[in-house]
């Protein structure tokens, strides 16, 4: 296991990972991940690779850690979202909405960056499945709310979470939004919200 895999509380070592993490993603943007190897992020660091492998043991676990901080930034946006001073049905489509938005400006306007994305789905990387995980958790937090508020019907808060990822699946996957995009017999994003949160009423 690398170094990477264990950072510590260390200001000067977050920020050499920090800084091959930024030009990682620079690149893999610019050239794309399949033309971007570790000898290009030292070369533009003007560091060696021996010295990129002392922080991570691969390209494979740089891209990791570099879709692990997309993750988090998306998964930032959904915790604001899913606690807004609003009413429970409010924040479930204010959230799928800006997801929506954010797969379409950041995963598939720039196709390099939408090839890295797909390479972290195919290979089914934990780190995803972490992520999902965290937003049906979220889910269910703003549904149990809504049942207590009597806007949503009695049921299982974490059954209906991942009932309702799963009916809204297609606004939030990069490989299912970009498939459907140029589609005329697929439902309006508002049409699939409002027949999402009807399912939970």
């Amino acid at each position: 296991m690398s170094e990477a895999a264990n950072i510590v509380a260390d200001p000067a070592r977050q920020e050499n990972v920090t800084r091959i993490l930024d030009c990682a993603e620079r690149l893999f943007r610019h050239y794309g991940y399949g033309k971007t190897n570790v000898a290009d992020i030292a070369r533009e660091l003007g560091m060696s690779p021996a010295n990129i492998y002392r922080f991570f043991a691969s390209k494979v676990e740089i891209h990791q850690a570099v879709c692990g901080r997309m993750l988090g930034a998306s998964y930032k946006m959904a915790y604001e979202i899913m606690h807004l001073p609003v009413s429970a049905e409010e924040r479930l489509r204010r959230y799928i909405h800006a997801q929506y938005k954010m797969t379409l400006e950041t995963m598939l306007d720039e196709q390099k960056v939408h090839e890295m994305v797909i390479v972290a789905l195919e290979r089914d990387w934990s780190v995803i499945d972490k992520h999902v995980n965290s937003i049906h958790d979220l889910y269910a937090e703003v549904i149990r709310e809504g049942i207590e508020a009597g806007e949503f019907r009695e049921q299982d808060p974490e059954t209906a979470s991942r009932c309702f990822g799963a009916a809204t699946v297609i606004l939030c996957h990069p490989q299912m939004v970009a498939q459907c995009l140029a589609k005329t017999n697929r439902a309006m994003p508002d049409e699939l919200i409002d027949y999402a949160i009807r399912a939970l009423k």
